[in-house]
């Protein structure tokens, strides 16, 4: 219980009805700081709506929330009109938030679902207010056990594990997807069995594990008829190896009650056959992460049924915890005679060399060293509904077999833990994947079966793969590399695409189907609107470039730039007349250009023409119309300007490079003197540029747009930092790239600017080889990045080359992702002359 003079306690105690009076519904406001303990995702199902008659249920998620003032817990349901503050990643674990109003619910209301009590206090969170950083002013949630603390009035949870309170679902789904599997309730190890009759399994135990029905003879007695296995319970035991294992796949139905909506498929095997064990429900809770790849099980009391998916006509195996309940135990490998033991699982390993032939669609398993492990992004499901969010990363394999590296795009495999471990010089193996041929390059991706494990964990050494040849072959190579030589290319986090888009445009409009679906600046707006937290999309605008700035990450106000002053001049003249596009609303908080460091990596504004040159344009040096002006900004006391650096990260200064073991110390490179270039040259590069006073109003590049320097040292901070829901405080890892350069693009259709970070010098260094080109501003666009070929030009002569872009019309391609937030990251990856049609 709670001390009556807690903030909580306060506040809630309002609601509560007095001696003979009638509970009242009103909601009650809390004005005080709170803190976000935890958030806890699940579907609704039927019974959902009745808990809020006022909402409009349009998704299908509900969350509960943990609360605390710092004396006790409390643990809510947020209302459905709260949802978009968690998808976009505003409201998290850890936020304070204040001015929250709590609605009061009838005990009467409560679900019926196991753990969940009759008499407790109930509260709806209806509105709330979350404090930002800039805020918080010092205010800070108290440094405590947060599970030490008591809960707020009779809202304990009952015993046993905590389970959702607006529906009857009996597991929580993770925050960002539906593959992995969320809490202390899915076991690590196998359950007590407890209806075994002790007698059977001792005369098992002494005669050795024998099969009493083969998978042959289960297929042939289900195509026959014989013996009731398409109708009834199938007692013989049977032996068997699992050969792959799928990830999770949950069917919760907003339509359908279900405590536990789960399943999962066992490619299964013994000497006479292979057959699909299904894992319904909770035996999934129970067995999923117990059961791996290469474990003989045994099976007792399951079904045989019509196979769902799979060749027409076959059967598969249903394991389920009722009607009946399933009797599953994982069997040494010792206790099966040799004679009836099951086949070990088969793989397919593929060096970087034998998948260049590789064709598409084939499966393949792969090992390799980690080099680049991307940050975790979502994508809309393509299953033709469009509502679940899948989550992925990128991975660059190397196995010394070839040049080219293994890239992988790896989606959730239900193994949450294993992700974690996916930092940079890991060791990887991902088995049963499936290859992809693009244009010019391929990858692999998941198929449902595929696995991946890692160096961390003790994995490697309990799998079978570890004496193939393929494996060993690898390790020789790993053991001549030097630890030094492989983390001066070790990158971690950042802005990642792969494949590349086209070079040209009429492949592009090929690749499209002649449909380019093109956006006006109002709809881009409101599409970027909708994104959730991390979810990436490709749009594409028509537009125009009216000022390109390179800036150096955490150097801002020391910035080249170039505007469009016959488009600045033409927008002012414009300005006092009414704009031709319709009117827009004032600009969303995620798209507000904002000067401090914790805003957007970049801009989509709805501003008129001459409301962005009001508020961004430089202060003009020549006035004459048709004019370009090209700025250096210099603090007034810096007596001469360093030449910017565009070099990669081996070439920076004060680089630390950590060796791969933990023992050895660290090694810091020479100093590089930046100021050391030619005068000349740097005198040529001032006699193009002056110092102006005033600065392009544009927002720094956001922490997790540019990829970091792999960090052995700190590479559980540095993963932590890059998961779902992390952050990496500014400057607190060294970053690969340390240039970019912004385009500020002006929609054709409706003047919308949109502020795009563009990365010709990451880009550069694409595993995919680009062909060839001159480095003009037309082809550094058109293939996003410089070319390999040729030096790239310095920033100075790329800004200076910069009045090529006046009045170009471009088909501009965005990649967007949202960072969470107010903070919305717009690279910009090609642009193409619209006279390339």
């Amino acid at each position: 219980m709670a001390a009556p003079g807690c903030v909580l306690h306060r506040a809630l105690m309002r609601s509560r009805p007095g001696p003979n009076k009638v509970s009242s519904s009103s909601p009650v406001v809390c004005r005080e700081f709170l803190f976000v303990v935890d958030l806890q995702r699940y579907s609704r199902d039927q019974g959902s709506s009745v808990y809020f008659p006022q909402a409009v249920l349009s998704g299908e998620d509900l969350y509960d929330i943990t609360l605390t003032d710092g004396d006790c817990r409390l643990r809510v349901t947020l209302d459905p009109g709260l949802n978009r503050q968690v998808e976009r990643n505003v409201l998290q674990p850890g936020s304070m938030v204040r001015n929250t109003s709590f609605s009061p619910t009838m005990a009467a209301q409560l679900p019926e679902c196991p753990g969940a009590s009759t008499e407790r206090d109930s509260y709806r969170l209806l509105k709330l207010e979350v404090v930002t950083e800039a805020e918080e002013g010092g205010a800070r949630g108290p440094d405590l056990d947060w599970d030490s603390l008591p809960w707020f009035g009779s809202s304990e949870p009952a015993a046993g594990p905590v389970v959702p309170l607006r529906a009857s679902r009996s597991v929580f789904l993770p925050l960002w997807n539906n593959v992995d599997y969320s809490g202390d309730v899915w076991r690590e190890t196998p359950p007590p069995d407890g209806g075994v009759e002790d007698e059977e399994e001792e005369e098992e135990e002494e005669e050795g594990r024998r099969p009493a029905v083969s998978v042959s003879e289960l297929r042939d007695s289900f195509l026959s008829g014989r013996g009731g296995v398409a109708r009834g319970t199938i007692q013989h035991q049977l032996i068997v190896r699992i050969v792959n294992k799928s990830h999770l796949m949950y069917y919760g139905r907003t339509d359908r009650n279900c405590e536990c909506p789960y399943k999962a498929v066992l490619e299964v095997c013994d000497q006479t056959g292979s057959v699909c064990v299904v894992l319904w429900n909770s035996m999934c809770v129970s067995w999923y992460r117990c059961l791996r790849p290469g474990d003989i099980i045994s099976l007792r009391q399951y079904r045989v049924k019509p196979q769902y998916h799979g060749e027409r006509g076959d059967m598969e195996v249903s394991v389920n915890s009722r009607n009946p309940a399933a009797r599953v135990s994982v069997l040494p490998e010792s206790s099966v005679p040799p004679e009836r033991r099951p086949p070990a699982p088969a793989y397919s390993f593929y060096s970087s060399k034998e998948l260049l032939d590789c064709r598409h669609g084939a499966m393949c398993d792969v090992i390799g060293l980690l080099t680049f492990s991307g940050r975790p992004e979502r994508i809309r499901s393509k299953d033709g509904k469009g509502a679940e969010l899948l989550e992925y990363r990128w991975l660059r394999l190397e196995d010394g077999a070839s040049d080219q590296p293994i890239m992988v795009k790896l989606f959730s495999t239900s193994q949450p833990e294993v992700h974690e471990k996916l930092h940079p010089l890991a060791v990887v193996v991902c088995t049963r994947l499936r290859c992809v041929r693009a244009a010019s390059c391929f990858f692999l991706t998941n198929s449902v079966y595929t696995q991946v494990y890692c160096t961390g964990l003790s994995q490697h050494s309990e799998m079978s793969y570890r004496r193939l040849r393929p494996v060993r072959q690898f390790l020789q190579w790993l053991r001549r590399q030097d630890d030094e030589e492989v983390l001066s290319r070790a990158l971690i986090g950042g802005f990642f695409m792969y494949p590349p888009p086209p070079v040209s445009m009429e492949t592009y409009m090929k690749d499209r189907r002649g449909e380019p679906g093109f956006l006006r600046g109002a709809e881009l707006q409101r599409e970027v609107e909708r994104l959730c937290y991390r979810e990436r999309h490709t749009f594409c605008i028509q537009a125009t470039v009216t000022m390109v700035t390179y800036s150096r990450r955490g150097e801002e106000d020391r910035s080249l730039f170039w505007a469009d002053r016959a488009s600045s001049l033409s927008s002012s003249s414009r300005s006092p007349r009414p704009s031709p596009s319709p009117s827009l609303p004032s600009t969303p908080r995620s798209f507000r250009p904002a000067l401090s460091s914790s805003s957007s990596s970049s801009s989509v504004s709805p501003m008129s023409p001459s409301s962005s040159v009001s508020q961004s344009a430089p202060r003009p040096l020549d006035h004459r119309p048709g004019r370009s002006s090209k700025r250096k900004l210099l603090p007034p006391e810096t007596p001469k300007k360093r030449h910017p650096s565009v070099t990669m990260q081996q070439e920076q200064s004060n680089k630390t490079v950590i060796l791969f073991e933990a023992s050895m110390e660290f090694l810091e490179n020479t100093n590089v003197d930046v100021d050391a270039d030619d005068d000349d040259d740097d005198d040529e590069d001032v006699s193009s540029f002056v110092t102006a006073p005033l600065l392009p109003i544009l927002p720094p590049v956001a922490e997790e747009t540019l990829p970091m320097l792999y960090d052995h040292g700190h590479k559980e901070e540095q993963a932590a930092a890059i998961a779902m829901g992390g952050t990496a405080p500014p400057g607190r890892f060294e970053s690969a790239v340390q240039g970019y350069y912004t385009l500020r693009l002006r929609a054709l259709s409706d003047g919308v600017a949109v502020d795009a970070i563009f990365l010709p010098h990451y880009l550069s260094s694409s595993p995919s080889p680009l062909p060839p080109h001159s480095n003009t501003w037309a082809s550094i666009l058109s293939h996003g990045a410089f070319s390999s070929h040729t030096p790239p030009p310095s920033p100075a002569d790329l800004i200076a080359m910069a009045a090529q872009l006046t009045n170009q019309r471009l088909v501009c391609l965005l990649e967007v992702c949202h960072l969470g937030g107010a903070t919305t990251e717009v690279v910009l990856s090609r642009a193409f002359h619209l006279t390339d049609l």
